[in-house]
C-alpha cells in the first residue's frame, strides 16, 4: 500500500516541488499548522508529515507540540524542512518531537532516502506492534529482506561513544561494510569509519545518550576492508523495547555512494555553469514580468554588453533594459516575446541596444518564460548575445545580393524581389518597365577584351543613374541590359519621352552610338511576375529593326498573339521531332517540267506544317523556328525519309527514273555526322541514291569551301545528285563555280521575275545560263508563272523549269496522277 504523506509549508512553490518529487506517494498538503490538523483528524492514515518550521498562522514548533497532544497524532512521524543557518531551529525541533530535518533547497535524492528510511522505520514499528507474538520471526525476515543495513543495540546504561557494540546485525549492514559481525564487533565502529568523519558522529552520539536528542541523522563513510569508501546515510534512533532498557536503539544505515557522486558531478556542473556564465558571449539574465523587462540577474557579460554593471541594471537601480532598446524596437520587442510565451514556446528576437558609450549594437535575445502553477509567467529567463559583427555581414550580403558588383546598380535578383512585393500591393498608378540592351557588346568583348567592354558598360550605367527619381528605379539585370521601373506615369507619349531621355543620355558615349540600343517598353498589368515581366520586354527589344541605332517596340497585344503563335508552332515542331502531338509534318510535290521534251523530269519535295491548333503554316515561317529551337537537324531527317517513301511509290508505278529533290539546311550539311544520317536513312528507306537529289544553298560555301565540296564529292560517290538552290542570291562566285561538284544549278526566282520588269535583252538570265552549261551543269529556272518566261527559257537553252505555270506544289496522290497524264507511261 502507498504511503500517505502530509506537506505542511506555506510556499506553493515548495509544496508543489515537494509534491512532485514524491509523485510516488499518495501525498496531500496544507498551507499552515491549522490547515494540517484539520487534515490529519480527517485523515488517520497518515504516515509522515514534511514540515516547514517557519509558517503564519501556526508555525511548525506549535504544530509539534499539538501534535503530542492529541493521541492520534502524536506517533506520527515528522520531518521538518530548515535552512543551511538555522542548526539551532533543528536542535529544537528534534527536542519537539521532530524525528529527522531536511534543509533547503531540499535534494530530491536526500528526501527520497530518508523518507524511505523513516518508512522502513514505520513498517518495522508497525509489524513489531502487529506481530509483538512473533517478533523473533518477524524480526528476522525484517532483517534478512531488508534493503538498508540495520543495527540493534540493547543497553541499560549509556555506552562509551568510542567502544559502542551492536548486538544484533542484520546482512545487508555486513553488505555495506564488507564485514561481518563478528568483524564489526571486534573492529568497533570508529576503526571503520572515516578518519574525517569520526568526531562529528561522537557529537550526536554524546547528545544521543545524555538525553538531549533521541535521534540524529548523518551522512557519513565508512572504509571497508579493501581500503573502498563507501557513502551510507545514517539514522540512529531510540527503540522504546524495555523500561529498565532505555538506552536500547536502532542504527539503519544505506548506501548513497551513487548518489554522492551524483551530488559531485551536480556540484561540478553548478561549478562549470558558473565558469560559462562568466566567460558568455553576452549577458544572461532573469527578468521580472514588465515592460520595463526589470532584471532580477544578469551575468558578468553585461558590462561588455552594454557597458553598464550588473549593479545598475538589478531592479532598475541606474536604468531598466528597456531603456537600452532603441525606441523604434521596443514595441516589437515586446509583442514578439508576449506571443511566444502566451504559447509557452522559447522566442528568439533581434534588435538593437544603445550602449552606456551611445553605441548602437545588434543583439539577439533568446529565452523563455518561467510559469506559476495557474500557468501565469512569473519570470523571464534568458540570454542576449552581441550580434553586431553577423548583422554587418549579413548587411554586405544583403548588398551584394541586391546589387550588381560591376555597376553597383540593383540587380536582377532585387528587381525580381522588389517587383514581386510592388505588384502584391494594389495601386492605381500606372506602371511600367523599360528594358536597354547594348547592342554587340560580345563582340566589343572578344575584339577588345572584357575590361573595355566592362568600362563601356559601367559608363552606360552613370549615364542612366542621372535619370533616377523617385518614380524611376534602375536594374542592371545582366551584362548588356538595363531597366527602368517606371511608377505613376501619364501614357505611352510620356514612356516615349522617358525613352528619348535615356537616348540622349547614352548617345553622349560615341562608341554607343556606334554599337546601338534596342528598347522594349512594356506596361505592367496586375500580379505580373518578374520572370513573365522580364521575357515580355526582352521579346519586345528583340523584336526592334537591327538596322537603325536606337529604336524601341512596346510589347502589345499583336506582339502578344505573335509570341503565342511562335510558341505553339516551336511546340508542333518538337512534338513532330519525337513522334508524338496532334500537329503533323507532311510533303507536297512540286514537279520539274523538261523544257526538251516537255516531261516531267522530277519533283521537289516541300516541306508543309499542320497545327492542331493553327491549321496549315507556311515553311517561311516554321522554318526559321525549327532553327532557333535547334530541330532542323532531326526535322530534316524525318523530311528525307518522308521523302523516299514517294520515292518507293514511283518506283512501284514504274517511275524508275524520276528524281526527287530534298532541302537540306547549311545547319544539318555542314554537322560532322551528317553522311552517317544521310547512309542510315537510305538503307532503313531502301532508296535507288539515282533518283535522290539534295538541294542545297550557295551560303553553304562561306564557311568552307574545300570542305564542301569534299562532302559533295562523298555525296556524289554513293549517286546521289546534288543542286545548288536559289543561284545568285547569295555566294555567287563564278570564279568557285567551276570548282563545285555539283549536277543541277537552280536559278532563283529573282531572275525570272526581272524578265517582267526590264528588257529581256538586257537581263543576265541568259549569261547564267550558258556559263552553268559551260561547266557541265543542268540548268532549272525557279518560279516560272508566266508564258513569257518559259518562252524566254526554251529560247536560251534553258534545261528545266519550276513553277506555278506548270503546277503549284501537289499531295503525293495527285503528283503521281499527273507525271501518268504528263509522261503518257504506258
Amino acid at each position: 500500500m502507498t504511503a500517505s504523506i502530509l506537506i505542511v509549508d506555506d510556499s506553493a512553490t515548495d509544496r508543489m516541488m515537494i509534491q512532485n518529487m514524491l509523485s510516488d506517494y499518495h501525498t496531500c498538503t496544507a498551507c499552515n499548522g491549522e490547515e494540517a490538523l484539520q487534515i490529519i483528524h480527517g485523515h488517520e492514515d497518515i504516515d509522515l508529515i514534511i514540515l516547514d518550521l517557519n509558517m503564519p498562522v501556526m508555525n511548525g514548533f506549535e504544530m509539534l507540540e499539538a501534535l503530542k497532544k492529541n493521541e492520534y497524532s502524536r506517533d506520527i512521524r515528522t520531518i521538518i524542512l530548515t535552512n543551511y543557518d538555522e542548526l539551532d531551529k533543528e536542535i529544537r525541533g528534534l527536542k519537539a518531537g521532530a524525528i529527522d530535518y531536511i534543509r533547503k533547497p531540499v535534494n530530491l535524492e536526500s528526501l527520497r532516502v530518508r523518507i524511505n528510511i523513516h518508512l522502513q522505520l514505520l513498517n518495522i514499528q508497525r509489524l513489531y506492534k502487529r506481530k509483538l507474538m512473533e517478533r523473533s520471526l518477524t524480526l528476522g525476515t525484517i532483517f534478512d529482506q531488508a534493503p538498508i543495513g540495520i543495527a540493534l543495540a540493547f543497553n541499560d546504561k549509556p555506552a562509551d561513544a568510542d567502544n559502542r557494540n551492536y548486538t544484533i546485525i542484520n546482512p545487508m549492514f555486513e553488505s555495506i561494510t564488507g564485514r561481518t559481525k563478528d568483524e564489526l564487533i571486534k573492529a568497533g565502529w570508529v576503526n571503520i569509519t572515516h578518519p574525517d568523519d569520526v568526531e562529528l558522529d561522537k557529537q550526536y552520539y554524546r547528545k544521543f545518550t545524555e538525553g538531549s536528542i533521541d535521534t540524529y541523522n548523518i551522512q557519513k563513510r565508512y572504509i571497508k576492508p579493501n581500503g573502498s569508501v563507501v557513502w551510507v546515510d545514517m539514522i540512529v534512533t531510540r527503540l522504546h523495547i524495555r523500561d529498565n532498557y532505555k538506552y536500547n536503539h536502532i542504527c539503519l544505515v544505506q548506501d548513497i555512494t551513487e548518489k554522492k557522486k551524483v551530488e559531485k558531478a551536480l556540484v561540478e556542473s553548478e561549478r562549470s555553469k558558473a565558469v560559462l556564465l562568466s566567460n558568455l558571449p553576452g549577458m544572461a539574465y532573469r527578468s521580472v514580468h514588465d515592460s520595463k523587462w526589470t532584471m532580477k540577474f544578469v551575468s558578468g557579460g553585461c558590462e561588455e554588453l552594454t557597458g553598464y554593471h550588473q549593479e545598475n541594471l538589478v531592479n532598475n537601480n541606474d536604468i531598466s533594459f528597456n531603456d537600452l532598446i532603441l525606441p523604434e524596437y521596443r514595441d516589437m520587442v515586446w509583442d514578439t516575446c508576449e506571443q511566444k510565451l502566451s504559447l509557452k514556446k522559447p522566442f528568439e528576437v533581434e534588435y538593437e541596444i544603445l550602449t552606456a558609450e551611445k553605441k548602437r549594437k545588434w543583439v539577439l535575445d533568446m529565452g523563455q518564460g518561467v510559469y506559476s502553477e495557474s500557468g501565469t509567467v512569473k519570470a523571464i529567463e534568458g540570454i542576449i548575445i552581441d550580434i553586431s559583427d553577423r548583422k554587418a555581414h549579413e548587411n554586405q550580403l544583403k548588398y551584394l545580393s541586391e546589387h550588381d558588383i560591376l555597376t553597383g546598380l540593383y540587380s536582377r535578383n532585387y528587381f525580381e524581389q522588389f517587383l514581386s512585393e510592388r505588384q502584391s500591393v494594389f495601386s492605381d498608378k500606372k506602371r511600367a518597365v523599360l528594358l536597354l540592351n547594348i547592342k554587340k557588346i560580345n563582340m566589343i568583348s572578344l575584339t577588345y577584351g572584357y575590361d573595355f567592354s566592362e568600362k563601356i558598360i559601367k559608363d552606360v550605367a552613370k549615364k542612366l543613374f542621372e535619370l533616377v527619381s523617385n518614380r524611376k528605379k534602375l536594374f542592371h539585370i545582366s551584362s548588356e541590359r538595363f531597366v527602368f521601373f517606371i511608377e505613376d506615369y501619364k501614357d505611352k507619349k510620356e514612356l516615349i519621352s522617358f525613352y528619348r531621355q535615356i537616348t540622349e543620355n547614352v548617345s553622349q558615349l560615341q562608341i554607343i552610338n556606334a554599337l546601338g540600343c534596342e528598347f522594349g517598353i512594356y506596361e505592367l498589368k496586375d500580379e505580373e511576375d518578374a520572370g513573365t515581366v522580364l521575357k515580355n520586354v526582352s521579346i519586345a527589344a528583340e523584336r526592334v529593326d537591327n538596322d537603325i541605332a536606337f529604336g524601341y517596340c512596346f510589347f502589345d497585344d499583336t506582339l502578344s498573339d505573335r509570341i503565342i503563335r511562335e510558341s505553339h508552332i516551336k511546340d508542333d515542331l518538337l512534338d513532330i521531332a519525337e513522334n508524338k502531338g496532334e500537329s503533323t509534318l507532311y510533303l507536297m510535290y512540286q514537279p520539274l517540267l523538261n523544257l526538251k521534251n516537255n516531261k516531267i523530269k522530277g519533283f521537289e519535295a516541300l516541306a508543309r506544317l499542320k497545327s492542331s491548333q493553327l491549321g496549315e503554316v507556311t515553311p517561311v515561317e516554321f522554318i526559321p523556328m525549327a532553327e532557333e529551337v535547334r530541330l532542323l537537324v532531326p526535322i530534316g531527317m524525318k523530311i528525307l525519309r518522308m521523302a523516299g517513301g514517294f520515292m518507293k511509290k514511283l518506283k512501284d508505278n514504274g517511275y524508275d527514273d524520276i528524281c526527287v529533290s530534298v532541302n537540306v539546311s547549311p545547319i544539318q550539311f555542314l554537322r560532322n555526322e551528317f553522311l552517317e544520317d544521310l547512309e542510315e536513312a537510305i538503307k532503313e528507306m531502301q532508296i535507288d541514291t539515282r533518283t535522290l537529289c539534295l538541294e542545297i544553298t550557295e551560303s553553304i560555301f562561306t564557311d568552307d569551301f574545300e570542305m564542301v565540296n569534299r562532302k559533295i564529292a562523298r555525296i556524289r560517290d554513293m549517286g546521289i545528285k546534288v543542286a545548288i538552290d536559289d543561284f545568285g542570291t547569295g555566294y555567287s562566285s563564278l570564279s568557285r563555280e567551276r570548282e563545285l561538284q555539283v549536277d543541277f544549278l537552280k536559278i532563283d526566282k529573282y531572275f525570272a521575275d526581272k524578265l517582267l520588269e526590264s528588257d529581256p535583252d538586257k537581263a543576265i538570265t541568259s549569261d547564267i545560263i550558258s556559263i552553268a552549261h559551260k561547266l557541265g551543269h543542268i540548268v532549272i529556272a525557279e518560279g516560272i508563272e508566266h508564258e513569257f518566261q518559259k518562252k524566254y527559257l526554251i529560247e536560251n537553252n534553258c534545261d528545266v523549269m519550276q513553277g506555278f505555270l506548270f503546277s503549284r506544289p501537289l499531295m503525293p496522290e495527285d503528283a503521281l496522277i499527273l507525271l501518268k497524264n504528263t509522261n503518257e507511261v504506258t
